[in-house]
C-alpha cells in the first residue's frame, strides 16, 4: 500500500463508463464504481498514451448486444491496441493493469460457484497474454468496489477502494 495521494492540481479528467473505452494522452482516464467489472489499462510510456475499457461481461455469449467491442475482453484488448497504434503507440513497449473484478455478493452465492468478477479477470488476463501484453500491476477481485484514476503521463493507476485504503501502482 502507498500513502494517500491528493489529486494532482490541474490534471483533468475523461470518465469511461461501463461498457466505453478511451485513448488519452493528457487527462486522466477515470472510471468509478467498479464491481465485477474490470477495467483493462493499457500503457505506452514512451508515447505517454493511455487506454481503458470497461469490461462487462468475460464473453459475448453472455450478452444480446454482441456489437460494442469494450464491452468484452477478447474484443476490448485489440480494439485498444489498434486505436493506441493509431495514436501513435509502439506495440512493443504497450503494458497493462487491471482493476476490479469483485465479488460483490460473495455471501449470498453458492460455495464453490466462480463468480463473474472472477471471471471477468481471468478473461482479461486471457485476452492479454493472447495479444502479448504483459501485466504489470493489478488490483483485482475481493468484495469490495472500486474506482479507478489511470494518467497517461506516467502510467500510475490510483484506486480507491470502499471502505479501504487508497492504493497507487
Amino acid at each position: 500500500m502507498s500513502e494517500a495521494r491528493l489529486p494532482d492540481a490541474g490534471v483533468q479528467e475523461r470518465f469511461v463508463r461501463v461498457a466505453e473505452w478511451a485513448v488519452e494522452r493528457q487527462r486522466a482516464l477515470v472510471t468509478l464504481g467498479l464491481g465485477s467489472c474490470v477495467a483493462i489499462m493499457l500503457h505506452d510510456p514512451g508515447a505517454r498514451l493511455a487506454a481503458m475499457a470497461h469490461i462487462l461481461l468475460p464473453s459475448p455469449s453472455l450478452s444480446r448486444d454482441r456489437e460494442n467491442p469494450a464491452k468484452f475482453p477478447d474484443t476490448a484488448v485489440p480494439f485498444l491496441v489498434q486505436r493506441l497504434l493509431a495514436a501513435g503507440a509502439d506495440r512493443h513497449r504497450l503494458v497493462a493493469k487491471l482493476a476490479g473484478g469483485a465479488s460483490m455478493f460473495a455471501t449470498l452465492m453458492t460455495p464453490g460457484t466462480v463468480h463473474m468478477g472472477e471471471r471477468n479477470v481471468v478473461a482479461c488476463r486471457t485476452a492479454l497474454r493472447a495479444a502479448a501484453i504483459p501485466v504489470t500491476g493489478e488490483a483485482v477481485g475481493g468484495e469490495r468496489g472500486r474506482s479507478v484514476r489511470f494518467f497517461p503521463s506516467d502510467g500510475r493507476v490510483e484506486i480507491r477502494t470502499v471502505g479501504g485504503d487508497e492504493l497507487v501502482f
